[in-house]
C-alpha cells in the first residue's frame, strides 16, 4: 500500500516527525486490517499505523469506533495508548490511527491461562462512563446469533457453497436457536475477539497486554470469556481444544482475580453458553470468509487462515462442535 501521502502530510509530521522512505515496516494483517510499525523522530517511541480496510460491524467511521474504545481503555495499563485518528481517506482510501507499540509474545494456552485471567479480570473492571459510544446489544446471545446467520447467509448464497456444509451448519444453528445467556453483573467494555494473537504475553510480574480493538461492545464480561475458550477460537492458530477442567480452572481464576464478586459456578452457567454459541460464529464466519476468499480481488488473504477456513468447514470439525459443545446447552 503506497503510504506515501501520509508520510508527507503536515499535521501527520507536526506531531511524529518525518518518516524516512522505508520507515514503515509491516507488523502484520488481519483480515479487516493492515498494521505497520514505525519510530516517531518526536517522541522517541516505536507506534503502530493501523489502517482499517473494512468494518466487520458495517460502521461508516469504523476507525474513529475503535480510535475512542482505546481512549476509554487509556487507563488499563493493558492496551496501546491511541495519539492519532484520520478518518478522512483523502491520504489513503481507509482510515487509520496511531497507537503505542506494545512488546510480548502470543498467549499458549498450556501456560499463560492465569496471566491473560488476570489481564481480562482488569480490563473487566475498568469503570467507563455509562453514555459511551458503544454498540449495545439487548440481547447479546439473540445478536450473536443474529450474526451467525447473516454471515451464513453470505456463504448459503454463494456460487460456491456446498450442500453438505450447508445442510450441517443449518442443523447447528437450529439447535441454539433461542437459546438463553442468563447474563450476570454489569455491562464493561468487552473485546469480542480474544484469540491468543491478541495477547502479548511477557510473563508473570511483567505488563501483559491485549491488543485489537476492532469490534468492541458494551456488554457482559461472559461472552468474552466465552469467546475466549471457545476451540475455534483456540484452536485458530495453535491447535489447542481446552478440557472442560481447564475451562473451570480459567473461570476460576477469573472470579479470585476479578473486581465482579462472581460465584465461578453462576459464572460458567453464563460463559458456557457462550461457548456453544461463539463456536458458531466462529464456523459461520469460516463459511462467509470461504466465499470472499474465492474473488481473485480480495485486498487482505492468508494462505494459512484459508487452509483453516477450510479444516473448520469440514465434515469431522463440524461433527465434533455439534457432538461436544452443541449437545448439553
Amino acid at each position: 500500500m503506497d503510504l506515501g501521502k501520509i508520510r508527507k502530510d503536515k499535521d501527520f509530521i507536526e506531531i511524529f516527525g518525518l518518516i524516512d522512505p522505508d520507515g514503515f515496516q509491516p507488523l502484520g494483517q488481519g483480515e479487516y486490517n493492515i498494521n505497520y510499525i514505525f519510530n516517531s523522530k518526536v517522541t522517541g517511541e516505536k507506534l503502530v499505523l493501523r489502517i482499517a480496510t473494512d468494518s466487520q460491524m458495517h460502521l461508516e467511521n469504523q476507525i474513529g469506533y475503535e480510535f475512542k474504545a482505546l481512549e476509554l481503555l487509556a487507563n488499563s495499563g493493558r492496551t496501546p495508548r491511541p495519539f492519532y485518528c484520520d478518518s478522512r481517506k483523502t491520504l489513503i482510501p481507509y482510515g487509520f490511527l496511531v497507537m503505542e507499540f506494545l512488546p510480548g509474545v502470543p498467549l499458549n494456552y498450556k501456560r499463560d491461562l492465569k496471566l491473560a485471567a488476570q489481564a481480562l479480570s482488569e480490563v473487566h473492571s475498568l469503570v467507563i462512563p455509562k453514555d459511551n459510544h458503544l454498540l449495545l446489544p439487548e440481547d447479546p446471545i439473540g445478536a450473536i446469533y443474529e450474526e451467525c446467520k447473516m454471515m451464513f447467509d453470505e456463504y448459503s448464497s454463494s456460487a460456491h457453497m456446498e450442500v453438505s456444509v450447508r445442510y450441517k451448519i443449518d442443523s447447528l444453528l437450529d439447535m441454539v436457536e433461542g437459546m438463553e445467556a442468563e447474563d450476570i453483573g454489569n455491562r464493561v467494555m468487552i473485546n469480542t475477539e480474544l484469540n491468543s494473537g491478541n495477547f502479548l504475553i511477557n510473563g508473570t510480574d511483567k505488563p501483559n497486554y491485549l491488543i485489537d480493538w476492532e469490534k468492541p461492545l458494551y456488554g457482559y464480561p461472559a461472552q468474552d470469556l466465552g469467546h475466549f475458550l471457545a476451540p475455534t477460537t483456540t484452536s485458530w492458530k495453535t491447535d489447542t481444544i481446552l478440557s472442560k477442567d481447564e475451562m473451570l480452572l480459567f473461570i476460576s481464576d477469573y472470579c479470585r482475580m476479578s473486581k465482579g464478586g462472581y460465584v465461578v459456578s453462576e459464572l460458567w452457567n453464563s460463559v458456557r453458553r457462550y461457548v456453544s454459541m461463539n463456536c458458531l460464529r466462529g464456523i459461520t464466519w469460516c463459511s462467509m470468509a470461504y466465499s470472499l476468499y474465492q474473488d481473485p480481488d480480495k485486498l487482505i488473504t492468508n494462505d494459512y487462515t484459508y487452509r483453516k477456513i477450510k479444516t473448520y468447514l469440514s465434515e469431522d470439525f463440524l461433527d465434533m462442535i455439534r457432538k461436544e459443545y452443541l449437545g448439553d446447552i
